[in-house]
């Protein structure tokens, strides 16, 4: 059991702060227990890198209320429309990828999911042919180029890793020495290890089935932590929502754990100490 994972706060820490706004993300960087931070992009209709959870601006993706005040699919809807959508009546509003580099303090460790390059047929988890994955190539190239470049370019000293469940957009970030690491989101525990170590990954990140079995007591098919640490990958486990959460990632051996709130893996490291 790894004693003391790292904490990645998931959208900014989003069960306590308005989700990947500036606000949430600089509060959970600079909050004593925070490890790193994770946030999520999407391309608007003019291309630009945005830094949005879901496909819809006035609707979650699981159907429920949306978090802004806008509506439209995020890649179908101009830059500047996106950007003036205010988070859950916070004063906040969706970022560009430029003002969240920009905002977060030098030193940070964040995690870039890309979500959608603006298209949708991304296909999440596949494990593509050499034929698909060409294919899919052409959608994530111009995005992740652009989101590349903002990281090269600013200003502030952060550690970035880019992360994706689509394989297209791991091998696509896997070609850019910008000093970013790309990371693989499970979908298929063994099959994005897989590919992971096909695409020189660092890490995996995956959910609580894939790493600690559906049910207490009943391990996983699969040993994504003991096979990834084997790999020489880092593996983080996501997202703990409650105490018993990050108690069972913690259980499990990761190397850090992705929560919604703060005080999460204290609680944890309590009842495992």
């Amino acid at each position: 059991m790894s004693p003391d994972p790292r904490v990645i706060a998931h959208r900014g820490f989003g069960g306590a702060f308005p989700e990947n706004t500036v606000g949430a993300a600089v509060a959970a960087a600079t909050h004593p227990r925070c490890d790193g931070v994770e946030i999520d992009l999407h391309a608007t209709a003019d291309g630009d890198p945005v830094v949005f959870h879901d496909t819809r601006l006035g609707q979650r993706n699981d159907g429920s209320p949306g978090l802004t005040d806008a509506e439209g699919v995020v890649w179908e809807t101009p830059t500047e429309t996106v950007t003036s959508a205010e988070v859950l009546d916070s004063g906040w509003t969706v970022p560009t990828f430029d003002d969240m580099l920009a905002a977060l303090p030098d030193g940070t460790s964040l995690t870039v999911e890309l979500k959608n390059p603006g298209t949708p047929n991304v296909r999440p988890g596949a494990h593509l042919t050499p034929t698909e994955l060409e294919a899919a190539r052409e959608h994530w190239v111009p995005f992740v180029e652009r989101v590349a470049d903002s990281i090269a370019e600013t200003d502030t000293d952060l550690d970035v890793r880019l992360a994706s469940f689509c394989e297209a957009a791991v091998a696509v970030a896997s070609e850019y020495d910008h000093e970013t690491a790309p990371i693989c989101v499970a979908a298929n525990a063994e099959t994005t290890l897989e590919f992971a170590v096909e695409h020189a990954c660092d890490a995996v990140h995956a959910d609580s089935d894939a790493i600690v079995g559906e049910f207490r007591g009943s391990p996983p098919a699969f040993d994504l932590v003991g096979a990834g640490h084997n790999a020489g990958l880092e593996i983080a486990g996501w997202t703990a929502e409650t105490w018993h959460d990050a108690q069972r990632f913690a259980e499990a051996g990761v190397d850090a754990i992705t929560a919604d709130y703060p005080s999460l893996l204290l609680a944890a490291s309590t009842e495992t100490a």
